[in-house]
């Protein structure tokens, strides 16, 4: 564990006091993982219970690992699971947490709360929000700590890494991409402005924009009026999301990778024009001249179109090593290489196979490979001149490990970087040293193209001519099968041969890698990479050829840089064990520090523990990230004896600068709203919850009893709720309305309220799903027959519009809307109908006409439920918990899971006893010992002759049996 740091303690001597209750608001990446586990380490004793909620499972599983690495095992941290999905947006009365806070508080008004956030910006919208904060989780101190603390500041400034920033520049057709994709931004936000929509005009804004936020806020000003919004003003918020990943995707995919995400755009956008027909809904930014430029230009990035006719020959490479890359893709030796120059010392006028005629690749590279590439030589040539210096001169190793840590946004780019470096060749020009991966990646999406093309092909001709099966034949094809009539019936025959070579591949290398012998010759059965087919044509680059070779498999490619004699030696086992040693620690051994390069995603508060057990010296931020800059200030003044060396790449002038810019920006607005909040806020009046409960026991009696007396009620007023239905948020609001909440497994109805009225709980989307599945109908059968008042309650979002019209946006919904799919469409004959699934309003009709007794209830929001319930309850008996378990438990087999479910289960486990007459069974004796004591009539008279005879057998004399 990391030492504290002054600003640490300062913060863990102001929120220690157990009589306190606080909240503390903290930066990110200054620790708070930190400050929470030293916390929990403090009141770590054997008479101390605390309870950590809220939190990840990631979250928890770091948290207990790093107490149990500071000592706190008996009995540590144990995780109590339960689905439950963690909020960190807003703390409400709809929130778990205050129901969780209110429960607490009830029975126990002497024990602290410590709530501990880093996100100041998701609690800065609304009005008072800190104040609501407080009063829902009943805190009374607020502590604050941005980075601009000034203790915070004194600390991290004192001893600082050595920080080296690169703004690269980008590409001429990356700036003609970005311009084009800001401007369609830019284009999009004007035209949500000019909706005739409410919304707030601040937040529309470009900066805005970059962040992943932005649709959830957008999204969530139209949701109460998203079913009067138009397709037009629906499209736009759609684009503002796509082009928000466009931009993104720019910086970080390669070129192939982001042409395609491009492709994938027009052609989605073109069907789905189409099958609209109107268009009312398509992409308005699709049909401008920037959005033409973006995809013309990513084109160009990749390649360039040549014309055939004129016969032109291309040069891939002027270089013998490049043609040796070229060659090993292709999986000949360099030998065919020398037999083709002749004496030229370069292979002019050659092309690969696999690459068609009319493409002359360009395979632009992101230009920060080629920068990072310089960095991690010049930080070997720093190591190499750092062990110089101390062999020559008897001082001590100074610490950290050369391990170097490159540290990116995602698992993808984290891929991405791991290919280019391994694959790298900094013999060719800068900016061509990722050559050898993308000639990779550009003979795979060639493949896939003339794959995808050619299964259109066939769709179409298929559907052109009325054939039913075009998608079978499509699929067929896919598969490798036959299809004879389409000219490819040596597709079928070259796709099962790659199969079986792949197969000889795979085991081959599995071999190879082992050191077993692979066959009596010693050496492994190597397909070569560029073996035609059978039936595929040689002449020509054809498909045929192209799907027989295995070039995007990794494997392959370490595999061929053994030469045959290095691995006929290891195979044959002619190696001495020195030697053998020697030659396996080389491939596969473990790497020294100085040739280790770890390249990493930004991740949370584990990042902490990370840099703490590698202790690099030399980090590299391939993109930039505000957490981690503040991560490894702290991990520097926790080291102060550790020369750090932090590399920081950002695009100049690009969406990756401004957005990281605006995240400092909005943090310190955050904090600066919060500070000033709590200068003049004050104290929140937190209610004693047994002071309400005592008032509620008061309870009116009926007008004709005296004239409506005032009487003590012994019972308190109580709602008994179904387990399930503590995922929702009405309990937490029921019971902040004064209400006691009883938890109980329920066979009939989710609520009861009284004795005579059960209610069955509703969402929209649970609604249609309920319809759908039949288990709706079921439901209002059950409440009808053990109930008086059988009640649906359908309960609307709060957020959202009190309309039967927002169910066509619901993705259950729409899957049902067309049952009949190929029926929907009449042909104009009077005789045919139009078979479509009914609305949601007329199986509503239905189901009261099935049960006239059934009451419906039309909820608005949450809130509103818990208004209905306490007017519903009002003058009424309380309802029985053991009554309401028990109702509808006797026809349910699988009901009373949870009241003696294991008894139960026992009792199924015994012969004669089976799922009809356990309930039975269970009514007539109080436990399973009194089952066993009894004699045989006694078990005879429960279950009968036969299976009380058996049952008896089983108990008394069975083998492995119960035995008195």
């Amino acid at each position: 564990m990391s030492t504290l740091l002054p600003f640490h303690t300062s913060i863990l001597n102001e929120i220690y006091d157990p009589d306190t209750s606080d909240l503390l608001i903290l930066s990110r990446g200054l620790g708070l993982r930190r400050i929470i586990c030293t916390l929990l380490k403090i009141y770590d004793s054997p008479h101390n219970l605390v309870l950590l909620v809220n939190a990840t499972q990631e979250e928890e599983t770091e948290i207990g690992e790093e107490l149990g690495i500071m000592g706190c095992r008996k009995p540590g941290l144990r995780v109590v699971g339960y689905e439950t999905g963690t909020s960190r947006d807003r703390v409400s009365p709809l929130h778990l947490v205050s129901f969780i806070t209110r429960l607490y508080r009830e029975k126990n008004v002497k024990g602290f709360l410590k709530a501990f956030t880093d996100q100041p910006e998701h609690i800065t919208s609304g009005l008072s929000p800190l104040k609501n904060i407080l009063k829902e989780l009943q805190l009374r101190r607020v502590w604050i700590y941005p980075r601009f603390h000034q203790e915070v500041k004194d600390t991290l400034e004192r001893k600082r890494a050595d920080v080296i920033e690169f703004a690269q520049n980008l590409t001429d057709n990356m700036n003609d991409i970005h311009a084009a994709i800001v401007q369609c931004m830019n284009l999009t936000l004007a035209e949500l402005r000019r909706s005739k929509v409410e919304l707030d005009l601040d937040s529309l804004n470009l900066p805005a924009a970059y962040f992943s936020s932005f649709d959830h806020i957008v999204r969530k000003q139209l949701d109460p009026i998203w079913h009067k919004v138009g397709p037009s003003t629906k499209a736009l918020v759609r684009d503002l999301g796509v082009l928000r990943r466009l931009v993104g995707y720019l910086l970080v995919y390669d070129p192939l990778q982001f042409h395609s995400f491009c492709q994938s755009l027009v052609e989605s956008a073109t069907s789905t024009n189409s099958e609209s027909g109107s268009g009312s809904g398509k992409s308005q930014w699709m049909l401008t001249d920037a959005a033409n430029i973006v995809f013309q230009a990513a084109k160009r990035r990749c390649f360039v179109d040549v014309q055939p006719e004129q016969g032109e020959v291309i040069d891939l490479d002027d270089d013998d090593e490049a043609w040796d890359a070229v060659f090993e893709l292709e999986g000949r030796p360099s030998e065919a290489r020398q037999s083709t120059n002749k004496g030229k010392g370069k292979a002019t006028g050659k092309r690969p196979g696999w690459l068609p005629k009319e493409i002359h690749p360009v395979l632009e590279e992101l230009p920060k490979w080629s920068l990072l590439a310089e960095i991690i030589e010049e930080i070997e040539v720093e190591i190499v001149r750092m062990e110089s210096t101390v062999s020559s001169r008897p001082v001590k190793d100074p610490p950290g490990t050369n391990v170097t840590l490159i540290m990116c946004s995602s698992t993808a780019t984290c891929t991405l970087l791991n290919d280019f470096l391994s694959s790298m060749d900094n013999t060719r020009p800068k900016g061509e040293w990722g050559r050898r991966m993308m000639l990779k990646k550009l003979r795979s999406w060639i493949w896939w193209e003339k794959r995808r093309k050619m299964m259109q092909e066939v769709t179409q001709s298929a559907n052109s001519s009325g054939k039913k099966g075009g998608s079978n034949i499509a699929q067929e094809m896919v598969r490798g099968g036959s299809t004879s009539g389409n000219g490819n019936e040596g597709l079928s025959e070259a796709m099962r041969k790659k199969d079986r070579e792949r197969a000889a591949q795979a085991a081959s290398r599995r071999r190879v890698r082992g050191g077993a012998p692979v066959n009596n010759s010693g050496r492994g059965s190597t397909v070569p990479r560029d073996t035609p087919a059978p039936g595929a044509s040689t002449s020509e680059p054809g498909l045929g050829q192209t799907i027989s070779d295995d070039f995007f498999t990794t494997d392959n490619v370490e595999l061929l840089s053994l030469n045959d004699d290095e691995i006929e030696l290891n195979l044959m086992g002619n190696m001495s064990t020195v030697e053998f040693s020697a030659e396996f620690d080389a491939h596969y051994g473990l790497l020294s520090p100085p040739q280790t390069v770890l390249v990493r995603a930004y991740s949370d508060d584990t990042d902490d523990r990370m840099l703490d057990e590698i202790k690099p010296r030399f980090i590299v931020m391939f993109e930039p990230c505000m957490e981690f800059v503040r991560r490894v200030e702290v991990y520097k003044c926790s080291n102060p004896g550790l020369p750090v060396r932090v590399y920081h790449m950002v695009y100049a002038n690009s969406c990756e600068e401004h957005k990281y810019l605006a995240g400092i920006r909005r943090e310190k607005d955050s904090f600066e709203r919060l500070i000033k909040e709590r200068g003049s806020m004050l104290l929140p009046i937190i209610e004693d919850q047994r002071t309400a409960e005592s008032d509620a026991i008061i309870k009116t009696i009926s007008s004709r009893v005296a004239g409506g007396r005032r009487a003590l009620n012994l019972v308190p007023s109580q709602v008994i709720v179904d387990m399930r239905e503590f995922r929702s948020t009405l309990p937490s609001l029921l019971h902040a309305s004064h209400l006691l909440v009883i938890p109980a497994t329920l066979t009939v109805g989710d609520y009861i309220l009284t004795p005579e009225i059960c209610v069955e709980r509703k969402s929209l989307s649970d609604l249609v799903s309920s319809f759908n599945s039949g288990r709706l109908y079921t439901q209002c059968e059950l409440m009808s027959v053990h109930y008086k008042i059988p009640v649906l309650l359908i309960e609307f979002d709060e957020d959202k519009a009190f309309s039967f019209e927002i169910i066509s946006d619901l993705k259950s919904y729409a899957k049902t809307t067309n049952r009949y799919p190929h029926k929907k469409k009449t042909t104009g004959n009077p005789t045919e109908h139009n078979y479509t699934s009914p609305t949601i309003q007329s199986k509503i009709t239905l189901l009261t006409l099935s049960f006239p007794r059934l009451r419906i209830i039309w909820s608005s929001s949450p809130y509103a439920t818990a208004d209905i319930f306490n007017d519903l309850k009002k003058d009424r008996a309380e309802p029985d918990p053991v009554k309401a378990v028990a109702t509808g438990a006797e026809e349910d087999p699988e009901a009373g899971a949870g009241v003696n479910a294991a008894a139960e289960e026992l009792l199924r486990s015994f012969p004669g006893i089976t799922v009809k007459n356990v309930k039975h069974v269970m009514s007539k004796v109080n436990n399973v010992r009194e089952l066993c004591e009894m004699d045989l009539v006694g078990v005879q008279g429960i279950l009968g002759a036969e299976p009380g005879k058996a049952c008896y057998e089983f108990l008394h004399k069975g083998e492995g049996g119960f035995r008195r």
